[in-house]
């Protein structure tokens, strides 16, 4: 399943002419690019940040970008997700309006907390994993997955990617639902139908912002027994979007950062890198991943 996919990539890929060079032989071809856009964020029709990102699911982009971050906490708080109306009240491509059922001081409190973090990352580390946990609760649960599994998810993730197969050039991130039966809930049965979201863009942590966007747009968050994928390597923001979602296992293509290994150990999120058949590393919680 990728609900939407098909809707985007017409606005997420572009024509552009190309000297291909292939082995001696030179040819002029077009090629396909990813397109690359700017995205307004705004609160209340006020000016909030701006995102470079790949046009496309912008709403869920907001959306998850609003809780990843820790100015919402939950789906009642989202309250509207618009897109801005020009001066012909035709929408506007590369605006998006929300509407925030938080109050004013909350929102005040939580701006400032966000400019804290943000400030001491990369600075100390130990500051800005602290200030996450006091707004991010440890994941704890039961939960178990069988290596095979886990193992099945990069070539699933990587058959849905439409538009990295066209051009060449996105990130993605994928959240799977884990099958439940065995007894320790460990079967390997996953497939295709086990894949619930998957979206693509330029930036790795826009495409995980999509995906939880989209979940907490449709009540799916904690969503319990499920995993995230993502293309790349695992820095220390990319542990907290997943960990704010409430999703218990990270898993990625590449290599984690020693922050990001850190901050999934406090928040009880089990981290998973060098996934690629038949390999894996397990840098925290790795109990949940069973033989």
């Amino acid at each position: 399943m990728n609900p939407g996919a098909h809707d985007d990539v017409s606005q997420s890929v572009k024509e552009h002419p190309a000297l291909r060079w292939r082995a001696g032989a030179v040819r002029h071809e077009p090629d396909r690019l990813a397109v690359e856009e700017p995205l307004e964020i705004r609160l209340g029709g006020r000016r909030f940040t701006l995102t470079m990102r790949t046009p496309g699911h912008d709403e869920e982009l907001a959306a998850g970008f609003l809780l990843s971050e820790g100015f919402i906490k939950s789906r009642e708080e989202l309250g509207e997700v618009l897109r801005v109306r020009g001066t012909r009240g035709a929408p506007e491509p590369n605006a998006i309006d929300v509407i925030l059922n938080v109050p004013a001081t909350g929102l005040r409190e939580r701006l400032k907390r966000n400019f804290v973090i943000s400030s001491s990352c990369g600075v100390c580390g130990k500051t800005s994993i602290e200030a996450i946990e006091r707004r991010v609760a440890p994941i704890e649960d039961d939960l178990r997955i069988s290596a095979s599994a886990i193992l099945r998810m990069p070539g699933i993730m990587r058959e849905a990617q439409e538009v990295f197969s066209a051009t060449g050039g996105l990130h993605a991130a994928a959240l799977f639902l884990l099958p439940a039966d065995g007894p320790a809930g460990g079967s390997d049965g996953i497939g295709a139908r086990s894949l619930i979201v998957l979206r693509e863009d330029v930036g790795r942590h826009n495409a995980v912002d999509k995906v939880i966007g989209y979940a907490l747009m449709q009540s799916m968050l904690p969503p319990g027994r499920a995993a995230m994928m993502v293309s790349g390597r695992v820095s220390f923001e990319i542990v907290q979007k997943v960990a704010s979602g409430g999703i218990p296992i990270l898993c990625a293509v590449s290599a984690p950062s020693s922050l990001a290994v850190e901050l999934a150990e406090e928040l009880g999120v089990t981290l998973v890198g060098f996934l690629r058949e038949p390999n894996f590393n397990v840098y925290s919680r790795p109990e949940r991943i069973v033989v």
